[in-house]
């Protein structure tokens, strides 16, 4: 009897095993929500056993394939008009109903953290925006972040279709967002978001391997990655080397041995007095890393006693802990994030409060950065928390040596997020990369047009739109003429626009000289979405793209600036004297310029420069006074004319 059991059981287990092989299985993409692209044979595709017959029914059409002797099968459907909501039914050994599916445009959205940064965290600015944003026809995909060196992946790790509404859109990528708003108001079309992107990916990641061997340095790191030991090794000993950095702080930081966020603010009065924002580095003779304690008091009224706010202490590098009247309100755990704290009712107190702000600085500068907001929200009552603040050490260590990020190495951004998607049918791409590539500026240009190619080559769908946001303007201005790798960076993004099909939005009048994450990215998504208009849905009577400098000639001792792109003619926002024009000679000092738009040119000179040559616009990390613009409103590309 045992025996013929244990028989039952294997028989029983084999025929549950090969039940399980021969189930249809789909890409995470093909999913409930699906917005397929219109107007082209669209792609389904799958996996089940080898040789197993699979049905299709779509839009009172049905459609018979067969899995190869691998399992893989895929099956094209007919071109489809715009519209939906439709259900698709695949029937083999088991059956799966898709519901949702809608037919319009699918837009791959990609890049590093720009194009990451969800709506959440630029809430302040759009406030009305997101409570209107209800459209059951825009549907957007996040793809989970992940990478792989070792081969070309065929299955993403998850992720699903998510309609936009007031509260899914908090998570869709802001500039994607805003682009497909556009869209789907002016074409009134479904349209698709794949957001497969990382936040600090340098361009290298997004290649194949393949694309790679045209860059030796970044095909041999990727081979070396290859090797699953020296990747886990490499992780292994970062994790110990900050783990054991912050044991360190935490074991000897006075803040936590003598409990300073609970101290009242009389007992901190032979603290050093320090201003907010800044860095400490800024404001002390002896320059440490570490963590460092601030205490500030401020007052409240009776009124606002029992009310809850929201504190706000724009960014902070690099952590911090905040505690009122010796309370946890929140933290933040890198630098980047804008600083956004709700405070309960019962926390703040009539009278006298104190907020403690505890910070830990790896390396660089730490502290509040500058000309960002810091103030307490109650009710309708603000309360400025700039000026004099109680600083005191609580540590100061080596800085922290720097994590390698493999998930930036070359190849493996492209294994694990793009090949999966390759089979999926789309309009194009839209980009916003850089920032990552800015060290090495002259090798950027060829890294991003083989980019461009090979995402062409793979996905087999022609010369497909790319279009590409240009750096935003970012640092410190500088008062003198100066090179720049942002500048330079910029110069290989414009000589892109050479690669057919492509448009690049300029950004360098709305970023943030104290945030590599400007929070205004409604324009950003706009200017993609003018050049989607104009490239992607061939509008001919429109202004997509602000003047682009197309040639210079030499007439006595000025230059004369000819461009693209003016529109209905160039003009200087405000009406203000053209400014960011240097000047230089065969020598290539360059001067401030002087310059004025005629007969739309711009006429450039300097007495400084007797003999001028080369001509330089908005040559800078961060020219912040560049303004010349056409009638439309957009600006002019940085530009060179060496």
């Amino acid at each position: 009897m045992k025996l013929i059991n244990i028989v039952s059981f294997i028989l029983l287990s084999l025929l549950v095993s090969t039940h399980a092989q021969s189930q249809v299985t789909l890409p995470k993409l093909i999913a409930d929500g699906m917005v397929l692209q219109r107007n082209t044979p669209i792609t389904i595709w799958g996996w089940a056993s080898a040789e197993e017959k699979i049905k299709i029914s779509f839009k009172e059409e049905v459609y018979h394939t067969k899995a190869d002797k691998k399992g893989n099968w895929k099956v094209s459907l007919k071109t489809s008009k715009a519209g939906g909501p439709y259900t698709m039914n695949i029937t083999s050994s088991n059956s799966i109903i898709i519901k949702n599916i809608w037919v319009g445009d699918v837009w791959i959205c990609s890049g590093q953290s720009n194009m990451e940064i969800p709506m959440s965290r630029v809430k302040p600015l759009y406030e009305e925006e997101i409570s209107k944003a209800n459209f059951p026809s825009i549907h957007y995909f996040e793809v989970p972040k992940t990478y792989n060196f070792s081969k070309e992946q065929k299955q993403i790790k998850g992720g699903q279709w998510v309609e936009t509404t007031p509260e899914s859109v908090l998570n869709f990528s802001a500039i994607a967002y805003f682009f497909a708003k556009d869209l789907t108001e002016r074409y009134h079309i479904p349209i698709g978001l794949i957001n497969t992107s990382l936040g600090g990916s340098p361009a290298e990641a997004w290649l194949s391997e393949n694309a790679l061997k045209k860059f030796p340095n970044d095909y041999n790191e990727l081979l070396k990655y290859k090797d699953s030991s020296y990747v886990n090794q490499i992780i292994k000993e970062d994790h110990t080397r900050i783990e054991n950095w912050y044991q360190e702080l935490n074991l000897n930081d006075l803040g936590n041995i003598k409990n300073w966020k609970t101290s009242n603010i009389d007992s901190v009065q032979l603290w050093k007095t320090i201003e907010v924002p800044g860095f400490w580095n800024d404001q002390i003779q002896n320059h440490f890393n570490g963590v460092a304690w601030y205490k500030k008091s401020f007052e409240i009224s009776k009124k606002h006693k029992d009310v809850s706010g929201k504190l706000i202490l724009g960014r902070i590098v690099d952590a911090d802990s905040v505690f009122i009247n010796g309370h946890f309100v929140g933290n933040t755990s890198y630098q980047y994030p804008p600083r956004r704290y709700q405070i309960s009712k019962n926390i703040l107190k009539e009278g006298s409060n104190e907020l403690t702000v505890k910070v830990i600085n790896e390396r660089g500068k730490g502290g509040f950065v500058p000309q960002k907001p810091y103030h307490l929200i109650l009710n309708d009552t603000t309360i400025s928390l700039t000026g004099s603040w109680k600083f005191k050490k609580g540590y100061a260590t080596n800085p922290l040596k720097p994590q390698t990020f493999v998930q930036w190495k070359p190849g493996g951004l492209f294994n694990a997020m793009i090949a999966p998607l390759l089979n999926y049918k789309m309009k194009g791409v839209i980009w916003y990369q850089g920032e990552s590539n800015t060290g090495n500026p002259s090798n950027y240009g060829k890294l991003f047009s083989t980019l461009i190619k090979e995402w062409r080559l793979r996905w087999n769908l022609g010369e497909f739109p790319f279009l590409y946001v240009q750096l935003a303007n970012f640092m410190k201005a500088s008062t003198t003429p100066e090179e720049s790798n942002w500048a330079a960076l910029r110069e290989q993004q414009l000589n892109t626009l050479k690669v057919s099909n492509t448009g690049m939005a300029v950004t360098i009048d709305i970023g943030e000289w104290n945030d590599i994450h400007p929070l205004n990215k409604k324009d950003v998504g706009h200017r993609l979405a003018l050049l989607a208009q104009k490239i992607a849905y061939k509008e001919k009577n429109l202004v997509a793209s602000g003047p682009i400098y197309e040639a210079s000639v030499i007439k006595a001792n000025k230059m004369v600036i000819s461009f693209k792109n003016i529109g209905s003619g160039l003009i200087t926002k405000n009406n203000a004297e053209l400014k960011s024009f240097a000047i230089a000679g065969a020598d290539k000092k360059y001067v401030w310029a002087k310059a004025v738009i005629k007969n739309n040119k711009v006429v450039v000179w300097s007495a400084a420069v007797a003999n001028p040559k080369y001509v330089r616009y908005a040559w800078a990390n961060n020219p912040n006074q560049a303004n010349l613009y056409n009638k439309e409103g957009l600006p002019a590309s940085p530009f060179q004319t060496e």
